[in-house]
């Protein structure tokens, strides 16, 4: 009798996508986690990749947290007699008191509430929506120059 094999992960920590323009588009001060209300083509989508997050931003609408602009794209595999609609709106699962801090932020200081990341947490779907306010362009010139000095400081740095 051997061992059993244990199923590898594809990644280290579950991840499935992440918006890397947030980063640099908005200062993000704050961030949350939130499970996602999915029908069960969208999470076989997610196990197969086809998710876009770059364009992800969330909206309150009656004391409720939606996400919008997340495409997850139908497998070709999909039932026939169901409808499938990739940029449908996605109600996030918050708590009370979370849910009252971001509509807070949003309404009094002029906050924007954008998806992060997407990713596995024990079989379920979590999403990380960040508190975001907007760069300006000058902003966005200084986070290019200092990644750039970053990486040229690596590359002096690195042993030979």
């Amino acid at each position: 009798m051997g061992k059993k094999n244990k199923p590898q992960k594809a990644s280290g920590d579950g991840q499935i996508a992440k918006n890397k323009r947030a980063t640099f588009d908005y200062t993000i001060s704050e961030k949350f986690e939130a499970g996602m209300v999915l029908q069960g083509w969208e999470v076989k989508s997610l196990r197969a990749g086809k998710v876009q997050l770059s364009d992800a931003f969330v909206q309150i609408r009656n004391g409720e947290a939606w996400l919008y602009g997340c495409g997850i794209t139908p497998l070709i595999s999909a039932s026939t007699h169901h409808t499938t609609i990739s940029q449908r709106p996605k109600k996030l699962l918050l708590h009370r008191r979370e849910l009252s801090r971001l509509i807070g932020s949003v309404e009094r200081k002029g906050f924007t509430i954008v998806g992060m990341r997407m990713y596995w947490n024990r079989g379920r779907v979590k999403v990380e929506i960040g508190l975001a306010k907007g760069k300006k362009e000058f902003d966005k010139r200084a986070t290019i120059k200092e990644r750039d000095w970053q990486r040229d400081k690596a590359r002096i740095l690195r042993p030979r």
